[in-house]
């Protein structure tokens, strides 16, 4: 029901300065439910309450319990984002992004007594465990927990100890030295107290005080000439070099560093941020966030929110984003007034730090997954075609459009859907050419998309395929085929992006098609596999089709060499049996049936049908 306040809200907007400021919207309890920031007051506020049913549905769901706003006026655009903050701050409006890592606290937990196993866990639930935590980041957690068990080769197993000593083989652990084998019964209580204690020093005190007490008491050891034990204390420290070789493995050049990466699915966002520190990975953090605007818009409330809140308290020299964000140097301004320090925020081209935000942008697309019943690789897949092509959102719903003739009597067209990156067979749609003469590729493509479009207006309350507008369109194709295709959307009023896809000289996508001239793909690797085979599915649909016209054709020709049949008797039976095969299965009653058919027409074709094989 359409909100009956906006005749007001419209006319209250017409006296907004074109000034900057922040506007309050407020329901009609008086709460506030969203503020928000406008270099143009008036600009800003109108967009809201004009063409309202184009809104997404997160924003048409605000603007229908908007009762009343208010506004203040500032001197800059800079302090207007200043006082945003702080009112998000202050009101947590129900319609902004509102940032809740879905973690709760964590813990590592050291049990039984005496043979005491390291693991994490999220809840305190024994009461004889020695707890350390608790930690906000089970990310932290997991990885502490596995780095110490490998490092100081503790057991992981399903083992009871002392009950299990000696009964059945050492576990593949053992053997490959990942855990010192306490089942072999071998090892006493308290050495094994002593790797215990020593691993807990690692978790306590880092890995650097470790390592120094670590060498001293091997060091210790080969004096005293128990070498057994030196070389104990000699494999632990290289296996905690080993684990520190493979976290710089990650990113060794920036030691204080966050990247933060975005992935869509449909209406929602995950944000990963990936935190980078002493030149290692120490966390990763996923929000999921509702429906925004755009990527851009996304990030831009993630940075604000995230950095003046939860993240305010330790914030990196650089944040390195995986793509474009509004107001970019007018947050890093105001980060480093709000937080008294150099803050950098970049979008890397290249590199290691391109590397990074990539993982964040994986992790995210992964994370998405496991929200809908998408793989990973499909988000990741539209996510990167999206910002391939510069689309607003990633492509959920594709068109895509071949032209195929064998010779000039048979041309025609399919069109294939691909829906989240997978093909939807019961949209795909066969166009035989009906007024192009002869084989022009580029004017059968304009008689495909003009009949497609016009069955868009006319098909709108019938809910076919046809009524949908896609997201993306893509022509088997290069430069000609999009200039061939553009003004024919331009004519039908719809705005969709077009692109081509274009093939090398072994019939293998190459590049895509834009109108500024060809955009390399090759390097995208889930873009590309997924346009591949999309060029695949729509040349192999079209051809199978533009096949099975031409042997349609060729037979309905040699039914008019039968006695009695036409050129209309042909079409009948075609359009009657569909097949030949159809047709040679039929009596001669069924045959006789077909529109416009006599009995010894019917006998003709009988006997034209059932002619030993190679006969004339």
């Amino acid at each position: 029901m359409p909100n009956p306040r906006l005749p007001y809200l419209v006319e209250k907007v017409k006296k907004l300065p074109y000034e900057p400021g922040v506007y309050i919207m407020r329901d009609k309890s008086g709460t506030v439910i969203y503020v928000g920031k406008a270099k143009a007051l008036r600009n800003r506020v109108s967009s809201y309450f004009h063409s309202v049913e184009k809104h997404l549905e997160k924003v048409y769901s605000m603007v229908m319990n908007v009762y009343d706003f208010d506004y203040i006026v500032t001197d800059s655009e800079f302090e207007a984002l200043v006082l945003e903050c702080s009112m998000i701050k202050q009101y947590n409006p129900k319609y902004n992004i509102l940032l809740k890592d879905d973690k709760g606290y964590h813990y590592i937990r050291i049990y039984p007594p005496k043979w005491s196993r390291i693991t994490a866990e999220k809840q305190r639930d024994e009461a004889e465990a020695q707890y350390i935590g608790p930690y906000m980041s089970s990310y932290v957690v997991r990885e502490t927990v596995d780095e110490v068990n490998r490092a100081f080769q503790l057991p992981t197993c399903g083992k009871q100890f002392p009950q299990d000593f000696r009964k059945g083989r050492p576990c593949l652990n053992f053997h490959i030295k990942q855990c010192m084998g306490v089942c072999t019964g071998k090892i006493s209580a308290e050495e094994y107290q002593e790797v215990l204690d020593q691993a807990l020093d690692f978790i306590k005190g880092g890995s650097n005080e470790t390592m120094k007490l670590l060498q001293q008491r091997m060091e210790q050891a080969a004096e005293n000439l128990d070498f057994e034990k030196a070389a104990r204390y000699r494999d632990r420290i290289r296996a905690i070099e080993r684990i520190h070789e493979h976290q710089k493995v990650i990113f060794t050049k920036a030691d204080d560093l966050d990247a933060v990466a975005a992935a869509q699915n449909g209406d929602t966002v995950c944000i990963v941020l990936l935190k980078i520190r002493q030149h290692r990975l120490v966390d990763k953090q996923e929000f999921m966030i509702g429906q925004s605007e755009s990527l851009e818009q996304a990030r831009r409330e993630f940075l604000l929110r995230y950095y003046t809140g939860a993240g305010g308290s330790d914030v990196p020299k650089t944040v390195a984003l995986d793509g474009d964000c509004l107001e970019m140097e007018l947050i890093a301004r105001f980060l480093r007034e709000k937080l008294g320090k150099k803050v950098e925020l970049t979008v890397p081209a290249r590199g290691d730090l391109k590397k990074l935000v990539e993982m964040a942008r994986n992790n995210a697309s992964q994370r998405l997954s496991h929200e809908t019943a998408h793989s990973g690789r499909e988000i990741a897949a539209l996510d990167e075609l999206a910002r391939l092509l510069g689309l607003p959102h990633p492509p959920e719903y594709i068109e895509a459009y071949d032209i195929s003739n064998i010779g000039s009597d048979t041309v025609v067209a399919g069109m294939v859907v691909y829906e989240n990156a997978r093909p939807l067979k019961s949209a795909y749609r066969k166009f035989a050419i009906q007024t192009v003469v002869g084989t022009d590729d580029y004017a059968s493509m304009r008689e495909v998309l003009t009949r497609r479009f016009r069955r868009y207006h006319e098909e709108q309350e019938l809910g076919t395929p046809f009524a949908r507008l896609p997201d993306l369109i893509l022509l088997d194709g290069g430069a000609g085929h999009l200039s061939a295709a553009l003004p024919v959307l331009a004519e039908a009023g719809v705005s969709v992006p077009v692109f081509g896809m274009v093939k090398d000289n072994r019939h293998k996508t190459r590049a895509i098609a834009a109108t500024g001239g060809e955009i390399a793909i090759s390097s995208y690797r889930s873009a590309f596999t997924l346009v591949s085979a999309i060029q695949e599915e729509v040349h192999r649909y079209s051809i199978q089709y533009s096949r099975s016209k031409h042997q349609k054709s060729s037979f309905e020709l040699a039914l008019t060499q039968v006695p009695g049949i036409g050129p209309g008797r042909a079409k009948a039976l075609y359009r009657k049996f569909k097949t030949r095969k159809a047709m040679e299965q039929a009596t001669l009653e069924e045959l006789c049936a077909a529109e416009g058919m006599t009995k010894p027409a019917a006998e003709h074709l009988y006997e034209f049908l059932h002619q030993p094989e190679g006969e004339a």
